[in-house]
């Protein structure tokens, strides 16, 4: 199973934090939903269940 532990509306600030679990051997999934012609909608980053603690840690860490 996934667990979404990011929701966003910008595609580079969810891939940033995609790519900080990816250096640390964290599986994660993006899934856009936001409609390209009207610009509305999200960005969810996904993890495993098993790795939510952790990723969110992680992603807590990174914060801008």
């Amino acid at each position: 199973d996934w667990t979404t532990i990011y929701v966003g509306s910008f595609l580079p600030a969810v891939e940033l934090r995609r790519s900080v679990l990816e250096k640390h051997a964290i599986p994660s999934v993006v899934l856009n939903q936001r409609d390209s012609s009207y610009h509305f909608g999200t960005i969810e980053l996904k993890v495993r269940t098993e790795d939510v603690n952790v990723a969110s840690q992680l992603i807590e860490d990174t914060e801008v």
